[in-house]
């Protein structure tokens, strides 16, 4: 039987043979050799059987089509768009655009922010340059935590880069932590220090409270939301849209209007900073690099002393370590403390040969309750020094158990411990007791006048009363006031006062207990001195 013929020709068997495997090579070569044919699989072993000659299997006829022209083999399009370039960040800000990640608001609100912020070129200004002392550390944390890059532009919205920033709710620092929440994440606040404030502390706070409501939200935007509004007022908006069967993302939720621009402030500023020639702005250089290195004190130090090892002002200094209230470092409160790049080295050599005192400054505990006069002459200092370093007002005394920086000397002369300068507190009571009185003003007078008149401060009596600090009075408006109660009982003892007849008959009896042999003598006499006291 002949396996494969062409018309008009009769082939060997070989022939034949060697032709229909050149055709199937043939054939794949035209499709591209983008398919290889699998091999046989080995025959399974069987038990013997009668020796049958095997039927002939029939192979498929291959037919190269003609009307098909063959092309050169060419090079293939591999570029991808939206590849990441691998190329080094060549400034900070390029590194920052390169790890946005959250989805773009649009609207009105956004809109009017990139306006206000691009109106005011000196504003950006000053904050991209304070930013540039801290910016890097952020990013960095931000990377390592994978996090969307927008968050290092939240101080921006926060605080202006400023971490000596104070709301008018008392949320402080860069990050703008309320006191309980910067509790709530390990950052101390006591008389010697405020970590809300700690470039390191407050950051590593921020973007772990970030994250945490991330995971609760779901949504970056609603996590920021519940940065500045509160976690659970944002998810009380959210349980009221979902009764009412309404959306919940950002934009849906009913809110105050300071949330409702949050987010869109930070979308503008992100706009800006990806952009900024479309705005009109240029930002200043800031290199891909550390600004600051981290530097571990063994012992207490004065600031006077670390800034001049490191060849830096102390005003450079406070700058990086803007948690630091006090004249002096305590290793045990705060053993890290941040220097510039260059200077960490510096600071480093030039203590490793120095030989004087490290500090001048220590911290005492009350051991019971004094005035400042007191406490002042107990520890070698004028009062009015113990009161500026320690911030104490005037007519307070100090209670027992507060901490007081004061000078070392030879009984105090050692580093303080580490549960001081983690829990150092000031407790003060006021010098006198004071007690609240009503006097009327006079013709003509104001605040002003009528504190001055009664001795005391024209602010605290408008406090006291709502009142402007000169506000016109009117004749005979009454006044609060807040007395030392040795000064209401003088200018009470100048007016008479009328003994009821109760007072006079407890004298009586107590006179009569007394001596009851001149009881009625003794009751007449008493009775004769209060007619005289009424009379006058």
């Amino acid at each position: 039987m002949t396996l494969f013929s062409l018309p008009g020709r009769s082939l060997p068997r070989l022939s034949r043979r060697w032709l229909t495997i050149s055709g199937l090579a043939l054939v794949l070569l035209v499709s591209g050799c983008a398919t290889t044919l699998p091999p046989e699989p080995a025959p399974i072993p069987t038990a013997p059987q009668a020796s049958t000659a095997p039927a002939p299997r029939s192979l498929p006829s291959y037919r190269l089509p003609s009307d098909i022209p063959l092309s050169a083999i060419g090079t293939a399009d591999t570029s991808v768009p939206g590849v990441t370039s691998l190329d080094a960040p060549s400034d900070l800000w390029d590194r920052i655009r390169r790890g946005f990640s959250m989805p773009d608001l649009e609207g009105d609100l956004v809109r009017d922010r990139e306006q206000w912020y691009a109106t005011r070129p000196d504003y950006i200004q000053r904050m991209t340059e304070r930013s540039s002392r801290y910016l890097f550390h952020i990013v960095e944390e931000i990377e390592r935590r994978n996090m969307p890059m927008e968050l290092a532009l939240l101080p921006f919205i926060e605080s202006a880069f400023n971490p000596q920033a104070v709301s008018s709710a008392r949320a402080a620092g860069m990050w703008q932590f309320m006191p309980a929440t910067g509790e709530s994440f390990d950052l101390r606040q006591n008389v010697f220090r405020d970590d809300r404030r700690d470039v390191l502390a407050s950051t590593r706070a921020a973007l772990d409270y970030l994250q945490q409501l991330h995971g609760r939200f779901g949504d970056w935007h609603l996590a920021l939301a519940a940065y500045n509004w509160g976690q659970g007022n944002v998810n009380r908006a959210i349980t009221r849209n979902q009764r009412m069967g309404m959306p919940t993302s950002y934009t849906d939720l009913t809110m105050p209007a300071e949330t409702r621009q949050y987010v869109p402030k930070l979308q503008a500023v992100k706009n800006i900073i990806a952009r900024p020639e479309a705005y009109n702005t240029t930002l200043p250089l800031i290199g891909n690099h550390p600004f600051f290195d981290t530097v571990t004190l063994q012992r207490d130090m004065d600031v006077a002393v670390i800034a001049r090892l490191a060849g830096i002002s102390e005003a450079d200094f406070r700058v990086l370590n803007p948690s630091l209230k006090q004249p002096m470092v305590m290793a045990a409160g705060t053993p890290n403390i941040l220097l510039p790049w260059d200077n960490a080295v510096v600071f480093e050599d030039a203590l490793s040969k120095h030989t004087g005192p490290l500090a001048s400054w220590t911290a005492w505990v009350v051991p019971t309750t004094m005035s400042v006069a007191q406490a002042a002459s107990r520890v070698g200092m004028s009062e009015s020094e113990l009161r500026s370093v320690n911030n104490i007002p005037p007519r307070m005394q100090v209670r027992a158990g507060s901490s007081l920086l004061v000078p070392r000397t030879g009984q105090r002369n050692g580093d303080v411990p580490a549960h001081v300068a983690d829990n150092a507190r000031l407790s003060l009571q006021p010098d006198v007791v004071l007690t609240r009185t009503t006097v009327r003003a006079r013709k003509g007078e104001n605040l002003a006048r009528l504190a001055r008149r009664y001795g005391v401060s024209a602010v605290s009596v408008a406090d006291w009363n709502k009142l402007a600090v000169n506000a016109p009075l009117k004749a005979g408006q009454r006044i609060t006031l807040l007395l030392p109660k040795r000064a209401t009982v003088a200018s009470s003892a100048k007016k008479p006062v009328k003994k009821s007849a109760s007072a006079t008959q407890r004298k009586t009896t107590t006179a009569s207990t007394r001596k009851p042999v001149k009881a009625k003598a003794a009751s007449s006499s008493s009775k004769t001195r209060v007619a005289t006291t009424i009379k006058k």
